[in-house]
């Protein structure tokens, strides 16, 4: 933290900080405009399929988390490319770990929509 920077100051700058955050990787990365897209034409669905706050909570939370690793993969990504573009063994594992995550992360959305929305479909 920047001296100086407490309290209210400080919220101010994070907040500002990760509003700069939010538009660079939507600009930047196809992946995160993707996953926000998706997003936004699946969270009216989540008040119709979630049938009480914790559904509603899971169909939510896992779209979040989605975009969040998206996030943070693509910070991995960049920082790693900012190091330098000749190819390593670790720098490549580092991203395709990265990388992991993201699908992971789509698999748990994705059985988290499918059966909440199994569920309301046939219960």
């Amino acid at each position: 933290m920047k001296p100086g920077h407490t309290g209210l100051t400080h919220l101010m700058h994070s907040t500002r900080y990760s509003w700069k955050g939010l538009k660079a990787a939507f600009r930047n990365e196809a992946a995160f405009r993707q996953e926000v897209g998706i997003t936004a034409v699946l969270l009216p669905l989540a008040w119709w399929i979630g049938e009480g706050p914790i559904s509603w909570l899971l169909l939510v939370g896992s779209l979040c988390l989605v975009l969040i690793v998206e996030l943070l993969n693509s910070a991995i990504e960049n920082v790693v490319d900012r190091i330098g573009t000749e190819h390593h063994e670790l720098s490549g594992r580092a991203k395709d770990i990265g990388s992991a995550a993201v699908m992971l992360s789509l698999i748990m959305a994705g059985l988290t929509w499918g059966l909440l929305g199994w569920q309301k479909l046939v219960g």
